[in-house]
């Protein structure tokens, strides 16, 4: 009875273990996606004096939630399974300011030459029918571990404000509500979906004049304007004329 309880314990411990690095791989994975999101902001605010990206939160399922969520869909339990089947375990959310910029992020991130793209849903083209809007990839990235490489899925989310802001207020109305929706709630969520794309369409097309506004003066002008560590730096045409390979 003794040995049999202690190689449960053993037992026990190292499934722990292992769960322990399942987890600690999609963490890592968020890590290095964030830094990754981070360094293309960064290169956007120095380059070229904007920045897309409003905001970034990430996220990690909790392994009870993932455990829920294999039952409710009667996946075998087992970490294999887990990471074939559960895509959205670790999960990354964008906020651009504009509808170009959520297609422009998408494409630098796929580029990256240690990311493989799984899948691409895009509910901006084809919203869902109860009106939501953003577009989803999910990524595989390669995790370094002490005595493997793992590779790694991780569900990133795209969209504007006012995409997000729908979204999020969409899922506070409803949130644990389990009984079937009114028509009429839903015919309202949907015409309230409708009007966000038409703000997110209108200011694109703001965004877009004011930048031929910009370039078109910046023509006019006889130096041009840097900006290094959020200081600016006025830079006669003329001197840069001067300078080799200009």
């Amino acid at each position: 009875m003794a040995l049999k309880t202690i190689m449960n314990s053993q037992e026990l411990k190292l499934m722990k273990t292992e769960v322990t690095r399942f987890m600690m791989a999609y963490k890592f994975a968020l890590d290095e996606v964030n830094t990754k999101i981070d360094i293309l902001k960064q290169e956007f605010q120095y380059i070229h004096e904007y920045n897309p990206i409003e905001h970034v939160e990430s996220r990690l399922k909790s392994f009870e939630s993932i455990l829920e969520k294999i039952s409710r869909k009667n996946y075998e339990l087992s970490l294999p399974s887990i990471k074939e089947n559960i895509r959205d375990i670790a999960g990354i959310r964008i906020t651009c300011s504009f509808i170009s910029d959520i297609y422009q992020i998408s494409e630098m991130l796929q580029n990256q030459k240690d990311i493989q793209t799984l899948t691409v849903k895009d509910y901006i083209h084809s919203p869902k029918p109860n009106g939501y809007q953003s577009l989803h990839l999910v990524l595989q990235v390669p995790v370094f571990m002490s005595d493997r490489e793992e590779h790694v899925c991780i569900e990133v989310q795209i969209r504007t404000i006012a995409m997000d802001f729908w979204a999020s207020l969409e899922h506070k109305i409803f949130y644990k509500y389990n009984r079937a929706v009114p028509e009429k709630l839903l015919l309202e969520l949907k015409d309230a979906a409708v009007t966000a794309a038409q703000l997110d369409q209108k200011m694109e097309r703001l965004h877009k004049e004011m930048n031929k506004l910009k370039a078109s003066a910046n023509e006019e002008e006889s130096s041009i304007e840097w900006f290094i560590e959020n200081e600016r730096l006025s830079v006669p045409l003329g001197l840069l004329a001067s300078l080799p390979n200009l």
